[in-house]
Formats: C-alpha cells, sequence, structure tokens
C-alpha cells in the first residue's frame, strides 16, 4: 500500500517542483493532493503524466494523508503544521519557522540522516536554507576526513530564492532597461536586472542579515556546532541557480587532489574542475540536475590547511524540492512514514 500525500503551497515555483520530482523519482504515492489557498482552487498542476486540481489549503481533510510537503512560507507553517502534525500526518516544511526548533529535526539526507528519528517529537521536519543545503553536501565529506575549523563565504543566490515574483520581477526590469524604463523595484530592496544586492531577509543588530545568520545557525545544527561559519550573501540576476565561493580552514591537511578524489566519491555531489575553459560549473548548467557542483578546488595558501571550493546547485531542486522529496524517501526507508 503506497502512501497519501498532499502538497501544501502547490502553485508556487518550489510547490510545482515538489510534484514534478515526486513524479520523477516514482516516490511511491497512492494518492497526491495539489493544495493551495482559495484563489488557487481548481488551478490544474501537472503531476508526471497527471493532472491535479488544487483544493483548498483551508479546508482539506489532513487526516486523509500520510505526508505533507509544505512550501508556504513561514507564517502559514507556523498556523498550519502543528494541526496537519495532530492529524496525524508527517510535515517536511520547506520554510524557516522550525528549522532552529531544538524538537524538529533539520535535516539534508546525504549529511544528517539519522536526525530524522526525531520526527517523533513533532511530527515536522525542517528543510533548510537553499544555500545551507548544497553548502554542507560538500562540507560533510572534508569534515569527516580532514575536520572543518573555519568557513568564510560569499553566495550568488538567484532570484528564485525569492520566489516567482523574484523571477518576474528580473524579467520585468531586463526587458524594460532596452526600452528606456525606470526599474521600479518591489519584490528587491534596489534594482535587480544587472546588478547585484548585497542583502537577502532583514538586517539584525550585528549587520547581518537574517539569511546569513541562517547559514552559521543551520550549518552548526546538521553539521558541527565547533564549525565558525561567517557568509555573505548577495541576490545576483541569474533565474535558477545558487552558487558560493567557499574557503575553508581545516584541522588537518588535506590537498586539492585529495579533496577532488574525496569529493568524486561522495554522495549528491559531482565534481567538474578541469583547470581550462569552460572546466567549471555555472548556475545554467545546475538548472534541472539532481546533484551539488563542486568546481574551481584549489589549497589556499594565507591560512593553514586551507581549501577554497566553488559550489553550484539548481536551488529548486536540491535547494528545496528535491532535498523535501528526499527527506521523504528516508522516513519511508527507516519506517518512519506509514500509509493510512
Amino acid at each position: 500500500m503506497g502512501v497519501k500525500v498532499a502538497v501544501f503551497g502547490a502553485t508556487g515555483a518550489v510547490g510545482k517542483e515538489m510534484l514534478t520530482i515526486l513524479a520523477e523519482r516514482l516516490f511511491p504515492a497512492d494518492e497526491v493532493f495539489a493544495l493551495a489557498t482559495r484563489k488557487s482552487m481548481g488551478v490544474e498542476l501537472s503531476y508526471g503524466d497527471r493532472t491535479l486540481r488544487c483544493q483548498d489549503v483551508e479546508t482539506f481533510d489532513y487526516s486523509k494523508v500520510d505526508l505533507v510537503l509544505m512550501s508556504a512560507g513561514g507564517g502559514p507553517s507556523k498556523e498550519w503544521a502543528p494541526k496537519i502534525a495532530k492529524a496525524g500526518a508527517i510535515v517536511v516544511d520547506n520554510s524557516s519557522a522550525w528549522r532552529m526548533d531544538p524538537d524538529v529535526p533539520l535535516v539534508v539526507p546525504e549529511v544528517n540522516l539519522d536526525a530524522l528519528d526525531g520526527v517523533k517529537k513533532k511530527g515536522i521536519v525542517a528543510n533548510p536554507n537553499c544555500s545551507t543545503i548544497q553548502l554542507v553536501v560538500a562540507l560533510k565529506p572534508i569534515h569527516d576526513r580532514a575536520g572543518i575549523k573555519r568557513v568564510s563565504c560569499a553566495t550568488y543566490q538567484s532570484v528564485s530564492g525569492a520566489g516567482q515574483e523574484g523571477m518576474d520581477e528580473l524579467w520585468t526590469q531586463t526587458k524594460g532597461i532596452y526600452v528606456n524604463d525606470t526599474p521600479t523595484p518591489t519584490k528587491f530592496t534596489k534594482q535587480i536586472a544587472f546588478n547585484v544586492i548585497p542583502h537577502i531577509d532583514v538586517f539584525m543588530e550585528d549587520g547581518s542579515t537574517k539569511e546569513e545568520w541562517k547559514m552559521t545557525a543551520e550549518t552548526k545544527k546538521i553539521l558541527d556546532t565547533k564549525i565558525k561559519l561567517f557568509a555573505t550573501c548577495a541576490r545576483v540576476p541569474v533565474f535558477v541557480g545558487h552558487s558560493i565561493a567557499a574557503h575553508l580552514e581545516l584541522e588537518n591537511e588535506l590537498s586539492a587532489d585529495e579533496a577532488r578524489d574525496l569529493l568524486r566519491e561522495s554522495p549528491g555531489l559531482m565534481v567538474i574542475d578541469k583547470r581550462e575553459d569552460e572546466g567549471y560549473v555555472t548556475p545554467v548548467e545546475s538548472v534541472g540536475e539532481f546533484a551539488t557542483f563542486v568546481s574551481r578546488v584549489r589549497e589556499d595558501p594565507t591560512v593553514d590547511n586551507g581549501l577554497a571550493l566553488w559550489v553550484v546547485s539548481d536551488n529548486l531542486r536540491k535547494g528545496a524540492a528535491l532535498n523535501a522529496v528526499q527527506i521523504a524517501e528516508g522516513l519511508l526507508n527507516k519506517g518512519l512514514l506509514k500509509a493510512g
């Protein structure tokens, strides 16, 4: 008997991707329900070779599903995730609402799959921040081999990380500039077309943005509390695909060649690192792919045991929807997700 699954927030960019990936990975679902707000009732969405009609999140009977993949933002998640869990379904939530709750596992399956056992406490599993996910997939094998003391990184995050509105704004501004329209920022704080904005989420008291804080706090929770991480997060005029320039300070020596070989053997990673034109991965090549890509692996001579990496991934896939579906697969394989 298969699992009954609902996708909460199915009309959003990540929600649509969740439906696509459930079908692509042949997740053993007997039934799949697409849920959205009342204004989207009746909207038709693709699930494999089937078409689903959106139902209302407010009136849906959650007791008839075993699993809810949620991507609707922090507010709706805070309101609905406990109600859904109380009705008997496990919630995998893509927002930041539950990530730092000590009773909610924060999971990247290639890194800390065993943390899923903690789902029994609240019936909720949190999906990490998009940039955190791809970073820790690359850091995990290096940390296991050589120990990571410190990470300094800069992220180059695509506009799809801000949802459909972000993509629409880049598209509109780019077209407008060619006909001399003045760009009007609405979703972003400044013009995004032909620009880079060093500001994602709100500013905090120490001058960091909340996005930068998330990367630090989440990496510690997922990988190791002893790791020191400092991030600068920027929004770039790219539709899909996040990139990270990461500089690591290790406990023990690890050469670039050894790191390359290690990363090639590690789950979820693909190393493309030729020291020549086109011998590296950019966001464009990552779109639609499951893997997290690593390029530009170098030894950093400015610190003892220094290593530098360029890490790229499709933020809608591994950075959100794919990781959520992998969590669901992990729950199933560990016997934590039982068909009703």
